[in-house]
């Protein structure tokens, strides 16, 4: 089994989304805005055709209500492992190499709407949680987690300065 991380298009990451992040809806349904914009991108982590993970990438503003809010910064969604490849390092992965691609790019915050499930994950790789945590209706309890460009030695377990907390 070789498995590699590649950019995939969001309707290869449709299905995967569905099955993990909400199966109570259809594939189809699961089009998130933006997921066609210029700037966005989609990575998955594909062993032969079978898509194990995957994780999308938009240019999208923090939102305004949250501390130390940025109008310039990068979402990620729709982040999500197969269960059979779950505690592999996929999701790890995924996350690192996003992270590199858009700071070759431009050097700004990357935030995302962590279910309060995964709030250790993020943390490991160097996100803090912003503001309180809040409800998404049928999905459950998430919070805003940041990762600002400060923190990307302390994610790779180096010294961080300017680290935003």
């Amino acid at each position: 089994m070789t498995i590699e991380i590649r950019q995939i298009s969001a309707v290869q990451a449709r299905p995967v989304r569905q099955r993990v992040l909400r199966p109570h809806q259809r594939a189809e349904e699961l089009v998130y805005p933006g997921d066609d914009d210029a700037d966005t991108f989609h990575l998955g982590a594909v062993d032969g055709d079978e898509v194990l993970a995957i994780l999308s990438m938009y240019r999208h503003a923090q939102p305004p209500s949250e501390p130390f809010a940025e109008p310039r910064a990068w979402r990620i969604r729709g982040m999500a492992s197969v269960p059979e490849a779950r505690g592999t390092g996929l999701g790890r992965r995924l996350v690192e190499e996003a992270r590199d691609l858009v700071w070759e790019v431009s050097p700004d915050p990357i935030w995302c709407n962590a279910r309060q499930s995964a709030f250790g994950f993020y943390e490991k790789l160097g996100f803090a949680i912003v503001g309180g945590v809040f409800e998404i209706e049928a999905i459950g309890p998430h919070a805003v987690m940041v990762l600002g460009v400060g923190s990307r030695q302390s994610a790779r377990g180096g010294p961080s300065v300017g680290n935003r907390q």
